[in-house]
């Protein structure tokens, strides 16, 4: 399963960045393995609006099964509910609790967006 984590950082042990189109990363993680996939979203974070599809559409092309995140707004969510892209919201601590967590079911997906647009 590939994981997509919004993040401060470049790495497992960087926090999860709460916000999800404008996150300064994205990190796709191999659940089995804990391999990690930059993905840089400067483009995104500064964008005047459509960062959240923009940011959708990068996880999308890179194969997620699930995004963890702290907040998805509802133009975003409906992009990757589109790709088939679970999301998980309010998630905090570093990738890699955040990882852990979802894998031992203490994370749950959402069926809705937990944010307003363009926050």
């Amino acid at each position: 399963m590939k994981i997509a984590v919004t993040s401060t950082g470049q790495d497992l042990d960087s926090p999860v960045d709460p916000r999800f189109g404008r996150a300064a990363y994205i990190l796709i993680v191999d659940a089995d393995t804990l391999n990690v996939e930059v993905l840089d979203n400067a483009e995104n974070v500064n964008a005047f609006k459509g960062a959240g599809i923009q940011a959708a559409t990068l996880i999308s092309d890179k194969q997620a099964d699930v995004l963890l995140t702290g907040f998805c707004g509802p133009n975003a969510f409906k992009a990757l509910e589109a790709a088939r892209i679970k999301v998980a919201g309010d998630v905090s601590g570093s990738v890699r609790e955040a990882v852990a967590a979802f894998v031992d079911g203490k994370v749950k997906t959402v069926t809705a967006p937990n944010a307003q647009g363009h926050w």
